[in-house]
């Protein structure tokens, strides 16, 4: 993963590795956290994607502990 050049790179090696629903959660983790460092409220991220609150709860808390 380090190796990958590109966004498309990195994808295609994530797609190997990953089963479908492992990148599927992936991607959707990594919205939650672009949407909170948009100002999104977290139902609104929870309802917009498809999951629930304690999921966008922890992307919340990933997100602080980062900063």
């Amino acid at each position: 993963l380090l190796e990958a050049k590109s966004r498309l790179e990195m994808s295609t090696k994530l797609e190997q590795l990953l089963t479908p629903s492992e990148y599927d959660e992936v991607v959707k983790r990594l919205q939650i956290l672009h949407m909170l460092d948009q100002g999104i409220p977290q139902r609104k991220i929870a309802e917009t994607l498809g999951v629930g609150i304690a999921t966008v709860s922890r992307g919340a808390r990933a997100r602080k502990d980062r900063l």
